[in-house]
């Protein structure tokens, strides 16, 4: 399908962010607003700048991501008259031009995933601060940069913690995170997962999914950690845990999942077992250290999504998309299914209109409560599932401190 095409069919499978780009359409909450956006550009992404379109929006997007383009999605709206700048296979010096010349349009409001754009309004482009009412951030990665920033003192912007919604970490970290990252790796390589040993790096939200997908595949799975209480909770869960270092020797694959920087480094590189395949579910490259591997192995490029690694010892390994996100950056990999994108862009949408409606205060904010259940709400009305209800009664006795035993 081309790209027109691919974001007809997701529209279909995100029943909230249709219902959300309905009543925009008949509100118009973002007339006369200009809103700027670093996400990757996909088709869910596409039908989410089409919802923000209905509601009067003129919006301006680039990537997040150098290798997390699907250009078919980005001919699609500048076809239909999106300002898109994105595109696949980005230079880091058109990645950052693009997003300056998104930052040109003086954007009311940012939509963000990573933090790089957020970032550059505060080092590059000051001038903008004092306009902008603020900005909705997507990721993890993002959100602990913004929070070194705001304790930092360098935050000038209100920015609405997305990421961190119920309705969006538990469902698009977790499940989506775990379907689209296996998916992407079994697509690109063809190997099998059942009996082999899997090492997740990271026991967040992300490495959960990831985690339990690859023991519902019939893995051996093994986490690393550096938390005490989440390397505890991935062994009641049922897990092997481990430092890198050893997990490497007996690793056929290895997923990190943490927004750090030298995951997979030092010893564990050296342990590698032969024929580890390595992969990245973070938002940035810079878990696998692909500099040092590269010192440590001969590397060479048998595919565009494969990199080999060849030791002195005549061991092999291989990196998946060049250490980049693994579900978008290779090239079969479609990101997290529509089904799950659907609650996360319908936060996105929710909650730039909430920053436009209010002024607040420059700091990284969480979602309000009363949208985030109202997109669990709608999400399971589309799914046909009825909850119960508290009665007055119900109410009552919830919100009192007056009766006990």
């Amino acid at each position: 399908m081309k790209g027109e095409e691919r974001i007809q069919w997701v529209s279909n499978f995100m029943p909230v962010l249709s219902l959300i780009k309905e009543n925009y359409e008949k509100e118009k909450p973002f007339a006369g607003k200009t809103i700027g956006m670093a996400l990757h550009v996909e088709p869910k992404t596409a039908y989410l700048v089409r919802t923000l379109e209905a509601g009067g929006a003129k919006v301006h997007i680039t990537g997040c991501n150098p290798l997390s383009t699907q250009d078919d999605a980005a001919d699609a709206l500048r076809a239909a008259g999106t300002d898109c700048l994105a595109k696949h296979g980005q230079s880091n010096e058109e990645y950052y031009e693009a997003m300056n010349k998104i930052a040109d349009k003086k954007p009311d409001v940012i939509i963000d995933d990573g933090g790089d754009f957020i970032k550059l309004i505060h080092t590059e482009r000051t001038e903008l601060i004092d306009t902008i009412a603020g900005a909705c951030e997507e990721t993890t990665t993002g959100i602990t940069r913004l929070q070194a920033m705001e304790k930092d003192g360098a935050l000038k912007i209100p920015v609405i913690d997305v990421n961190d919604a119920d309705s969006k970490h538990l469902f698009d970290n977790y499940y989506g995170t775990g379907e689209s990252t296996l998916t992407a790796i079994m697509i690109t390589t063809n190997s099998m997962i059942s009996g082999k040993n899997f090492v997740v790096g990271g026991y967040g939200y992300c490495g959960q999914g990831i985690a339990n997908k690859a023991k519902g595949f019939g893995a051996n799975v093994i986490v690393t950690e550096i938390n005490p209480v989440r390397a505890l909770k991935a062994k009641l869960d049922g897990f092997t845990v481990l430092p890198m270092a050893e997990a490497a020797k007996r690793a056929d694959f290895i997923v990190t999942a943490t927004g750090m920087k030298d995951v997979v480094a030092g010893a564990a590189l050296k342990n590698l077992k032969n024929n580890c395949i390595l992969a990245n579910s973070g938002h940035f490259d810079i878990e696998i250290n692909q500099n040092e591997l590269a010192q440590l192995a001969k590397k060479r490029e048998i595919d565009q999504d494969i990199d080999e690694y060849t030791f002195p010892d005549g061991r092999k390994a291989y990196v998946l998309a060049k250490g980049r996100l693994v579900n978008l950056a290779a090239s079969k990999g479609l990101g997290h299914p529509m089904e799950v994108m659907d609650m996360s862009f319908a936060l996105q949408a929710l909650c730039t209109k909430y920053v436009l409606e209010n002024k607040l205060d420059p700091k990284v904010l969480p979602v309000p409560k009363d949208i985030d259940q109202e997109v669990s709400r709608l999400k399971l009305e589309a799914m046909d599932t009825t909850i119960d209800q508290l009665s007055a009664e119900q109410q009552r006795y919830g919100s009192s401190w007056e009766e006990g035993t």
